[in-house]
């Protein structure tokens, strides 16, 4: 574990350096802006109306729409260089009107390597000045890493940081004020990157969303392997994604009314206890062809899935499992091929090898060998977020349930262990929420009521001090809103009134569970 460093000084130094002009600057005029390490490559006044995503920076959208309706604001694009090897662009996006004050940076996904322009859209129309980094490499694989160490420090924590006190500074210059409060708003490796910010950076942020956090990098792409090991064990093991959704019926069939309401979602798969043996196929010449049972080595390896990778010889734990209900989505870690991300980091992180196979893969050794490679840069596992807390920090955590990539169980430990750290007992209980979402997949989608305005609790709780006790949340189909619920704050769930709708998050309150 990387050493913590001192509070950072150079934010408010390049902030105070900044113009502080009576009235806005022009857009163009933030080209000549001097700022340490930094190069602005351009500075431009952007129209209202659609954003075209630059060439290459072909993305997943999850909503397309965020990027056909923008506000004018300005697009400053800068490149960073904190160290010789550096090559870190960045994207600061500043609204030409209504801007309400804050700065709000959003988070990267998977080996990140592209701006997140979808996220920096929605901020803009939020209000916000937005940023955005692509972590200093381009495209979303980890072959960038050998002979290339820095590169991977700016990917693990260096680049959030710079790009931050470049952010604030340049939202100085334009606005003639700085923010007023900053936030961290990522999934998934950006909720790393938040939480990254808050324990090393502690300055940077008034407060972070970070949802479904991969902060155990190296143990998380460990257990992804686990899986695939599983399911190619053998040609036999595979299960194809049409026998899905009967491992699903099966497990609603025995969990979804543990909570007392059968409504088609698992409250706390925890109390689940499914064994995919009730699903073996009878014996016969065409039982393995069955979408509707499983032979004997797929219910091994269903049985691999939801356990936790573990390390055989010790039987100690690498990774917590996936929990029961997510079988929709199993293609992600359970499909033809292995997860190219996890593969990669082994391949070029940890053994600096292209043509290793994932197969040969030890977790005897696994694990010590991907924290002795990357685990001081890649991993947030030290609750002690003191010196956050201190200065006020607010820190709210989400994770789903029905995740397929990230054991949502990672982020109830990780969120255990801060609230009773002894540095921070008592003062986390006050700074942390965390909501468990029930039918969600990785970060968003899924069967469950999977959207939901963090950013807009997060501002709530900063500026007038409303803990959020519950979000509401809502589940669409084909753009209609079929059904909503309100989240709760962890350890609480949402329980039926007993009247009323099922689908309306009127008829259900926050408890803690019997």
């Amino acid at each position: 574990m990387m050493s913590r460093p001192l509070l950072p000084l150079a934010a408010a130094a390049i902030v105070a350096c900044a113009p502080a002009a009576a009235h806005a600057a022009a857009c163009d005029s933030l080209s000549a802006l001097r700022l340490p390490n930094t190069t602005i490559t351009a500075a431009q006044a952007t129209a209202p109306g659609p954003f075209t995503l630059p060439s290459g920076a072909a993305i997943n959208v999850p909503n397309p729409a965020v990027l056909s309706r923008l506000p004018a604001f300005c697009r400053v694009l800068a490149t960073l260089t904190p160290t010789s090897d550096s090559d870190i662009k960045v994207e600061i996006w500043l609204p030409s009107s209504g801007w309400n004050g804050k700065l709000q940076s959003v988070g990267n996904g998977a080996w990140a390597g592209v701006i997140p322009y979808p996220a920096l859209a929605q901020a803009v129309l939020d209000g916000y000045a937005g940023a955005g980094t692509d972590t200093g490499h381009v495209g979303n694989t980890a072959k960038f890493v050998p002979g290339h160490p820095e590169k991977l420090a700016d990917y693990g924590y260096r680049a959030v940081h710079e790009m931050t006190v470049v952010a604030k500074a340049v939202s100085a210059a334009f606005y003639g004020n700085a923010p007023a409060r900053s936030y961290w708003n990522g999934c998934s490796t950006g909720g790393r990157q938040g939480l990254m910010e808050a324990w090393k950076y502690p300055g940077d942020y008034d407060a972070v969303i970070a949802g479904a956090p991969v902060n155990y990098r190296t143990h998380q792409m460990t257990a992804e392997l686990w899986i695939a090991q599983a399911v190619h064990k053998t040609d036999a093991s595979y299960i194809p994604p049409a026998k899905y959704p009967a491992i699903h019926r099966a497990v609603l069939d025995a969990c979804d009314a543990k909570d007392g309401l059968k409504d088609g979602l698992i409250d706390d798969p925890r109390a689940c206890r499914f064994d995919p043996i009730v699903l073996q196929c009878k014996e016969g010449p065409s039982s393995s062809d069955s979408t509707s049972c499983l032979t004997a080595p797929q219910v091994a390896a269903a049985r691999q899935i939801y356990a936790p990778a573990v390390a055989p010889s010790t039987k100690k734990e690498i990774f917590p499992a996936l929990q029961p209900g997510g079988e929709l989505a199993w293609d992600a870690l359970a499909g033809p091929q292995a997860i190219p991300e996890a593969v990669e980091f082994f391949q070029y992180v940890v053994l600096n090898d292209p043509s290793w196979d994932y197969r040969t893969l030890s977790f005897d050794t696994a694990a010590q060998q991907a924290d002795a490679a990357a685990g001081g840069v890649l991993n947030v596992i030290d609750p002690n977020l003191k010196p956050f807390f201190d200065r006020g920090g607010k820190l709210l955590l989400y994770h789903g349930w029905n995740d397929q990539f990230v054991s949502p169980i990672n982020s109830i430990n990780y969120y255990s262990r801060l609230v009773d750290a002894p540095a921070t007992r008592g003062q986390a209980r006050d700074a942390v929420r965390l909501f468990m979402v029930p039918g969600m997949n990785h970060c968003r989608g899924g069967e469950g009521p999977n959207t939901f305005d963090a950013i807009a609790a997060l501002d709530r709780w900063v500026e007038r001090g409303q803990a959020p006790g519950r979000l509401d949340a809502s589940h669409a189909t084909a753009g209609t809103v079929d059904r909503t619920r309100p989240l709760c704050a962890y350890p609480q769930v949402a329980r039926y009134s007993g009247t009323g709708s099922v689908d309306d998050a009127a008829n259900f309150a926050c408890r803690l569970p019997n």
